[in-house]
């Protein structure tokens, strides 16, 4: 199809909801779920499990219990489940211990295995990574997180979908990542094509270490290539391009986007990087099989009050405690991950199989393939994007109707970056989809 062809093609409007979406978090409702959180003392991966008031025992069965009530506010639309493994002779963890994560599924209604995920840590510490019984209040790091996605299901429960959307909390994180890497084996196992994963890693502080007070952005880590690329992917994202556009950097661009389009007052910084320096989160296990995950976070830390004994020495105050959250900004960033999941999960699947062609021509071309009607009901069209390579955000675009190959006149492809985003007949569009297996969401489900 050609530029001639495609332009009778009028795109659908944008879905008037998320609009409605991005101002439903309540900070109400999330300062009482970090007070709840807090108030269990310790939420350790090490910590007493029995008690019913201290510890991440009573931590986690109080989150489940807050799941299944928001499933029967919503007439029983989410499957609240428990999935655990038994972890032992690793370095934080040298006897056995259950790491239990509590996820809540609400199943989409045309593409259920296609699902995407917001995540937030259960557990908490103090400086001894070890010490599983001082009071570790974890206001920040990461009740906030947690807070975020029980709010987010709130929000979006009241809400049908085509594709899934699972809720979680993880257990294990600062222990070694290991709630995200047991539930990472049980989507594979489960078979869900996981379209994106957003974890939730302290989105509750505006007051910086560096002495920034900033209410108005926040950061998305991606990494670039993925880690599970072959040889032969390498080889040929060497001469085509890619390094920039894996799907998690895609995925961290539609948030950007999201956040432009929907959120007030926010701005999304883009960190062209797996994680902090260093350092890493619960989105990695998903990275490490190949999944598209990003860290969505605060711009600013304080890092006196991370991973710290509650103390006062030469002055300062040191401590996660609830006097560090901004919980207006929690919610916030609850509605940038709000808009940008039910955005996903209403709009069509990713195009599959997205190729490119036009070498030494003033041409360029892209091929796709279409999904099973069965999986996209409410499919419009596709949309083709390009920028050039130096720039962070896709800049150009051009809607292309219903097609599954488009000629870009008098484009040359040594100029640009090109890809292709599918969009709905109510408006929802998916992430930007880059040629070739470098940026590849994944395919299609397989027809029965």
């Amino acid at each position: 199809m050609s530029f001639a062809a495609a332009r009778a093609a009028t795109p659908p409007a944008e879905v008037a909801a998320l609009h409605d979406i991005a101002v439903a978090p309540s900070p109400a409702r999330i300062e009482a779920d970090i007070r709840t959180l807090v108030g269990f003392g310790t939420r350790h991966t090490l910590s007493e499990t029995a008690s019913d008031t201290r510890g991440i025992g009573a931590a986690r069965r109080w989150i489940q219990a807050e799941f299944e009530r928001i499933s029967k506010s919503c007439g029983g639309c989410l499957e609240v489940v428990t999935v655990s493994d038994t972890v032992s002779s690793e370095t934080r963890i040298p006897d056995p211990v259950e790491v239990v994560s509590v996820i809540a599924i609400q199943r989409g209604s045309a593409d259920p295995d296609r699902v995407v995920i917001m995540s937030g840590d259960i557990d908490s510490r103090v400086s001894d990574v070890m010490d599983s019984t001082s009071d570790s209040p974890g206001a920040n790091d990461n009740a906030s997180g947690i807070a975020g996605t029980l709010e987010a299901a709130r929000v979006l429960s009241r809400h049908r979908f085509n594709g899934t959307i699972v809720y979680a909390a993880l257990a294990g994180e600062e222990q070694g990542l290991f709630g995200g890497r047991i539930l990472a084996d049980h989507a594979k196992a489960g078979g869900w094509r996981i379209e994106a994963v957003l974890n939730n890693d302290m989105i509750g502080n505006i007051a910086g270490i560096n002495g920034v007070v900033d209410n108005t952005t926040a950061r998305v880590f991606s990494e670039g290539t993925r880690v599970t690329e072959t040889p032969e992917e390498a080889r040929a994202r060497r001469f085509t391009g890619g390094e920039v556009d894996s799907p998690s950097r895609n995925l961290a661009r539609y948030i950007d986007r999201m956040a432009d389009r929907y959120v007030p007052n926010l701005d999304v910084m883009m960190v062209y990087r797996l994680d902090r320096f260093g350092r890493g989160g619960h989105h990695r296990p998903f990275n490490d099989v190949g999944a598209p995950a990003v860290r969505v976070m605060e711009t600013n830390e304080h890092y006196d009050r991370q991973h710290q004994d509650l103390r006062t020495e030469d002055g300062v105050t040191y401590g996660d405690t609830l006097d560090g959250v901004d919980f207006a900004y929690a919610a916030k960033l609850t509605a940038l991950n709000a808009v940008s999941l039910a955005g996903m999960a209403w709009a069509p699947p990713p195009p599959a199989d997205v190729g490119i062609e036009g070498a030494v021509t003033a041409d360029t071309t892209l091929r796709w393939t279409r999904p099973p009607a069965t999986q996209a009901p409410g499919l419009a069209g596709y949309r083709i994007h390009w920028r050039l390579t130096t720039e962070p955000q896709w800049t150009h675009s051009r809607y292309v109707g219903n097609v599954d190959t488009y000629t870009l006149e008098n484009v040359v492809i040594d100029n640009y970056f090109f890809g292709v985003s599918a969009v709905g007949t109510n408006g929802a569009e998916s992430p930007v989809v880059f040629p070739g297996a470098a940026g590849s969401f994944g395919g299609y489900a397989t027809a029965p």
